[in-house]
């Protein structure tokens, strides 16, 4: 399994891994996957809603950081122990609505939720593309 060849609780840049092998690599590892395209996405409103879809959040997600951060770490947390995370935000915007300084608040939150998990001990590694 080439997991274990990425450190856990990073967030990086996907480049030569291909989804389907960090899926599969995921489930045998018995790892949450959770998987974002969010190709059609142009604001941080739209990423947010898509990453909220695509994760399934529960109907009371603000649709804020940190209303992100809360879903990513509390209330996974709550639900019991956790196996670990496997996230891919494939085809993040990169325009004028979604410029560097979004991404790089979106992508804090993760590298925040990576922390969070690390501190559990729980791997959690997320990555990610652009448009």
């Amino acid at each position: 399994m080439f997991l274990h060849n990425v450190r856990p609780n990073i967030v990086q840049a996907i480049r030569a891994f291909r989804i389907e092998d960090l899926m599969q690599a995921s489930q045998e590892a018995g790892q949450h996957f959770l998987y974002a395209n969010l190709s059609q996405a142009q604001s941080k409103q739209d990423v947010l809603e898509g990453i909220a879809q695509a994760f399934l959040f529960p109907a009371h997600f603000g649709k804020n950081l940190d209303a992100l951060h809360d879903c990513m770490t509390d209330l996974v947390h709550k639900s019991g122990p956790q196996p670990g995370f496997v996230v891919v935000l494939e085809q993040l915007p990169d325009n004028i609505k979604f410029d560097r300084e979004a991404r790089e608040q979106l992508l804090d939150v993760f590298r925040d939720t990576a922390d969070y998990w690390a501190d559990r001990k729980v791997q959690f590694r997320c990555f990610y593309s652009f448009q």
